[in-house]
């Protein structure tokens, strides 16, 4: 009798879990695929939303991949109560489905503030097609778009926003943009390119209310006013609301998993029941650096996992070196990104700035290994792009830089000598995933 594999789930660690099961398997299994939503690529939207793309091009798996991959869909049904001990998930609809193994892998809602009227028509949230559908209903040129929150969420629409003729108005809760990010130095460097791109920035804010007021005389359109704890209201057209996410892990409460901030899995992404494993946003796993139990809701993150538990559940034993954290994001022309432990405070640091280029570096080092680092720069200068890789690679790599430490603590900007002569690149190029070859991905449309 086939095995019988169930992925919950349609997002990236779902899709690449699928692909690999199909690519490593010995012998076909059944699939199926439990899906709220039609799969799509949720990193694409900011490009639906700024026409660059259509439609049609957000979506991962069309109905032929899926039938190519012989996947029992049931696609606009949500799973309702998972049961352990008899292999078991029932639907919201009421239906069954048996499995041998099942993968978890809901990912996230969005979270907003617990504002009044932040429910209101004309307050949107930018974490779902749908979601971004009735953006774009809204958002024409000439409107004032306020978006409460500065992370990395709201930083990946902001070109979008621009792009579709609106004016912008960012306010955070926290001191600086980015939070989570960068620190308070790259985080000025960032709010300086932003102010002159035209983009308007209030930090320190702390949002207590979100009213209607009417439009201008004789129109029917109806406006928002956001009041705040203290400072000046201001009114807008459209407010997006980019305050956090939380994990989809509701449906599981009496599943016997064990749950802290996500569903703990193993170096196998396995939970505490050995035949279900957990994938992307809901799985607290390895981190590679420290090697603490963490959630990466990131994309990468969501991406490897999905692959090692689809090899895993096709039979074979792979284990998983831990997520890095990393967040990249370019606003205005302007590249921004960090690795690893970026904010550690026992971490010796090394920084370096050039204002009148808008460029920043922050180098973090335990003893003689690079654990994280900052980035901070122009998207046209070569230099910020290779680097962005490069230090990337040294964090991921965890190669001695022993005799370029010196150095690099007077030229942080220049790191390209130390990248090539410690071998990172002989490092990481056998490192894959899977430990095995990368395989091309044909024309199906699903990282690898």
């Amino acid at each position: 009798m086939p095995a019988r594999h169930l992925i919950i789930g349609g997002g990236t660690a779902g899709m690449n879990a699928m692909r690999t099961i199909r690519e490593e398997e010995k012998e076909r299994s059944e699939l199926t695929l439990v899906s709220a939503e039609k799969p799509y690529s949720r990193m694409v939207l900011p490009y639906y939303l700024d026409r660059s793309i259509a439609e049609s091009h957000v979506f991962t798996a069309t109905a032929g991949v899926l039938a190519e991959w012989g996947v029992k869909a049931h696609l606009g049904r949500r799973a309702a109560s998972l049961d352990t001990k008899a292999n078991v998930c029932t639907l919201d609809d009421g239906t069954t489905i048996a499995y041998d193994d099942c993968l978890i892998a809901t990912g996230s809602s969005p979270v907003k503030a617990p504002v009044p009227g932040a429910d209101g028509r004309g307050v949107h949230s930018f974490w779902t097609l749908d979601e971004c559908r009735r953006l774009i209903a809204d958002t024409r040129p000439g409107s004032h778009v306020v978006m409460v929150g500065a992370g990395f969420i709201a930083f990946t629409i902001l070109n979008s926003i621009l792009a579709r003729g609106a004016t912008l108005t960012i306010v955070e809760i926290a001191p600086r943009i980015l939070p989570r990010m960068i620190d308070a130095t790259g985080a000025d460097v960032v709010e300086a390119w932003l102010r002159k791109h035209g983009v308007t920035i209030r930090t320190d804010a702390r949002l207590a209310h979100i009213e209607d007021v009417p439009g201008a005389r004789g129109s029917k359109t109806i406006r928002k006013r956001l009041r705040f704890a203290k400072g000046a209201d201001i009114v807008a057209d459209v407010v997006i609301m980019a305050t956090g996410i939380r994990a989809n892990l509701e449906w599981l409460k009496g599943a016997g998993l064990r749950i802290d901030q996500g569903i703990v899995v193993d170096d196998h992404l396995r939970s505490t029941v050995p035949n279900v494993y957990a994938a992307g946003d809901v799985a607290e796993g390895r981190e590679l650096i420290s090697g603490a139990s963490v959630v990466h809701a990131i994309e990468p993150t969501a991406q490897e996992h999905g692959r090692v538990v689809g090899a895993n559940m096709a039979g074979r034993q792979v284990p998983y070196r831990g997520s890095l954290s990393m967040n990249i994001v370019e606003v205005c022309h302007l590249d921004i990104a960090s690795f690893g432990a970026w904010d550690d405070p026992k971490a010796e640091a090394v920084t370096g700035v050039k204002s009148d280029r808008s460029a920043y570096r922050k180098l973090l080092w335990t003893g003689d290994r690079l654990t994280g680092a900052i980035i901070v720069g122009l998207s046209s200068a070569i230099w910020t792009t290779n680097d962005i890789g490069m230090l990337k690679g040294l964090v991921h790599s965890q190669v001695s830089l022993a005799r370029f430490k010196d150095y690099l603590r007077k030229n942080p900007f220049d790191i390209k000598p130390a990248y090539i002569a410690s071998k990172a690149t002989s490092k990481l190029l056998p490192q894959t995933v899977l430990g095995r070859p990368s395989k091309a991905p044909g024309t199906t449309p699903v990282a690898v």
